[in-house]
């Protein structure tokens, strides 16, 4: 009946994790966690040399500090002819390291590296453990593959990539006095404080052990689980770096851009249209009123001309009969100034008279008018899009594993210079663009920046030595152009893309910016 029940129990979990469409863990996502993953060794002596006792597995929480299971380094705390060895999972060189902190009652460790040894990129944790039983995997180092494997004593101590495993959460539930996390992917001995990963490669558990499948029932393992990890860091001076933003995938984020620029698209056609009809009917309308004005204005200018003609004709009569009587010439005289003024007077109504031309001039002017009501100042977006900003994380959009999400300081001028340092090249695409590969981060970013829609994204790949090394010899091989400089922007656009071309085709992490004018008096 028990084992009844543990099978059911199995096939109710593989059920619901099936109804509940959990995201797949993405090999990119395990692998770059991974490189933050180590061998714990427990060394001893044979004959004077060093010799390997037990191990385990560990995962930094910063660059100099490692989480293990306590009972991985119990005979070490109990024998100090032993020492702590930390193999990582790439690179030539090891480590040795003490244990600064330890609790036997929830299977916890806290390691140091010993100054001047080895650093390593730290594993984020997850915000919490996901409701819908999704798929998880088991990083570390299990004894049962070194066999198999047949590693000889002196492999032990060389760099190996660390095994991985999937299956899927089970739940949480308290054993042996603390929380973990019952999950179905495989570990043995030597698995001993790895990390359990979500599909995002972020820790939701410390591996510590497994149920007994000797009667043959289903196997199922367990995991110290955040809630017993966290407070273990904090109340031993580590602050781990923690993500709560819920896990999705680079196609996801993909398929919603070009969802969300295709409704974009859309929208701007509609607008556009919209748009061409109000103009279409302004137009009808300013040339109905432009016609009857124009008419109108003509019209009375001909009538009055015509008014003026007749008053000329009329004095100039007036003048020549009253010239001949004598006490009629000063009349006469008078008269023959009116006819002649009314004469210039009608020649001037007859040549200002309004046009039919002036009929599109009046349509065109109101057409302007309404225009540039209707989008003043749009004639260049990229110079509207200059100045002083500050770019907010748009959760939505992005991916975030480990990165920090602050908001960032974006002072833009349209030839590329960013705070006033920083030049952005100008890809064949139109695209600005920044490559970073900085010593100290074990990742190369890439920012690209929209001024047209004021959007800042990295791009970030959390890439094996190797391949890090490579990027980075590409990024040392050439000199950015300073802000300033004579056609810098296109130039630095050409020295990026060999080293852009050589990245892989998704990024492990995607931070979306949305960029807005600084408020005045805001600190920088």
């Amino acid at each position: 009946m028990t084992r009844l029940r543990l099978i059911l129990a199995l096939l109710l979990t593989f059920l619901a994790s099936g109804l509940a469409a959990p995201a797949a863990a993405d090999p990119g996502d395990v692998d770059a966690a991974a490189r933050g993953v180590v061998r714990v060794v427990i060394i001893g002596e044979d004959g004077g040399e060093p010799a390997p006792v037990s191990h385990g597995s560990g995962f930094a929480v910063s660059a100099t500090r490692i989480v293990t299971n306590a009972h991985v380094v119990t005979e070490a705390l109990q024998d100090d002819t032993l020492r702590i060895g930390i193999v990582p999972s790439e690179g030539a060189g090891g480590a040795f390291a003490r244990v600064i902190a330890v609790s036997p009652r929830n299977d916890l460790a806290l390691l140091e590296i010993a100054s001047g040894g080895l650093r390593l990129p730290p594993l984020a944790l997850a915000g919490g453990v996901s409701a819908n039983l999704g798929e998880v995997s088991a990083v570390g180092y299990p004894m049962n593959v070194d066999l198999a494997q047949g590693l000889s004593i002196d492999d032990i101590f060389r760099a190996q990539p660390p095994v991985k495993s999937r299956g899927f959460l089970s739940g949480e539930r308290p054993s042996r006095q603390f929380d973990s996390i019952l999950h179905t992917a495989p570990i043995a001995r030597g698995n001993s404080g790895g990390p359990l990963l979500d599909p995002c490669g972020r820790v939701i558990g410390v591996n510590s052990f497994s149920a007994d499948s000797e009667s043959g029932d289903a196997e199922f393992y367990f995991a110290v689980s955040l809630r017993e990890l966290v407070p273990f860091l904090r109340d031993n001076g580590v602050e781990p770096v923690t993500n709560a933003l819920p896990c999705r995938s680079i196609d996801e984020l993909n398929a919603e851009e070009r969802q969300r620029l295709e409704a974009e698209q859309s929208q701007a056609r509609d607008r556009l249209a919209q748009r061409a009809e109000t103009m279409r009917e302004v137009r009808e309308k300013a040339r109905l009123t432009a016609q009857m004005e124009v008419i109108a204005a003509r019209e009375n200018a001909m009538a009055l001309a015509l008014i003026a003609l007749l008053g000329a004709v009329g004095g100039g009569y007036a003048a020549a009969m009253w010239r001949g009587i004598p006490d009629r010439r000063k009349h006469a005289g008078i008269a023959a100034g009116l006819a002649g003024a009314a004469g210039i007077a009608a020649v001037l109504l007859w040549i200002t008279r309004p046009g039919l031309s002036e009929i599109e001039d009046r349509v065109e002017a109101a057409v302007a008018k309404v225009e540039g009501g209707e989008a003043p100042g749009s004639t260049n977006p990229s110079l509207a899009a200059e100045g002083d900003l500050i770019c907010t994380l748009v959760p939505e959009r992005s991916r975030v594993t480990a990165a920090r999400t602050d908001d960032v300081a974006f002072d833009w001028s349209a030839d590329g210079c960013v705070n006033g340092r920083t030049q952005y090249g100008l890809g064949t695409g139109g695209e600005w663009a920044r490559v970073f590969a900085a010593r100290e981060d074990a990742a190369v970013a890439v920012n690209y920046y929209d001024p047209d829609t004021r959007t800042l994204r990295t791009d970030r790949y959390l890439l094996g030595q190797e391949a890090l090394a490579e990027a980075r010899a590409l990024r040392d091989a050439y000199t950015p152009p300073s802000c300033g400089v004579s056609d810098a922007a296109r130039t630095l656009g050409e020295q990026q893309s060999a080293l852009i071309a050589k990245l892989p085709d998704r990024p492990n992490e995607r931070l979306v910016y949305s960029c807005s004018e600084k408020a005045p008096g805001r600190a920088p």
